[in-house]
């Protein structure tokens, strides 16, 4: 796996490129100089923690003959008061629409946090990681 940044500018903002050549603009706060130009960089976390969850979620699901019909999650995180600012806690709250089981359902979502989603498991034990989940 391998990405490369580009500077666009004399602020923060810069050019993310996959292998496959999808770019993502990331800037800075404007509070430190960022012009609104691209996702933030925690939010980037936020947002790979958000699709690696998702995509596993739906295999475990998948796999257990579940029926989703429909999907969002809303990831909400609270960042430590340090120099870096690292994260202290994430929340996923999950909704599912579909005909699905509930405890296969709290089951999916737990195999999903402490077992296969790589992004969760690459983030540093110290953060507090929660979830919710609603099925309509």
């Amino acid at each position: 796996m391998k990405v490369k940044l580009k500077r666009v500018n004399e602020a923060f903002h810069y050019e993310a490129f996959t292998s496959d050549k999808i770019k993502i603009d990331l800037d800075a706060n404007s509070e430190i100089g960022g012009e609104g130009k691209g996702v933030r960089p925690m939010e980037l976390v936020l947002m790979g923690v958000g699709g690696c969850a998702s995509i596993d979620l739906g295999l475990i699901l998948r796999k257990q003959k579940q029926v989703m019909i429909d999907y969002t999650l809303e990831i909400t995180a609270e960042r430590n008061n340090n120099m870096a600012k690292n994260f202290k806690s994430i929340n996923l709250h999950f909704t599912l629409f579909g005909i699905l089981d509930k405890l296969k359902v709290e089951r999916a979502i737990d195999l999903t946090l402490t077992k296969y989603c790589s992004v969760i498991l690459s983030l540093n034990d110290e953060i507090k990681i929660t979830s919710t989940y609603e099925i309509k």
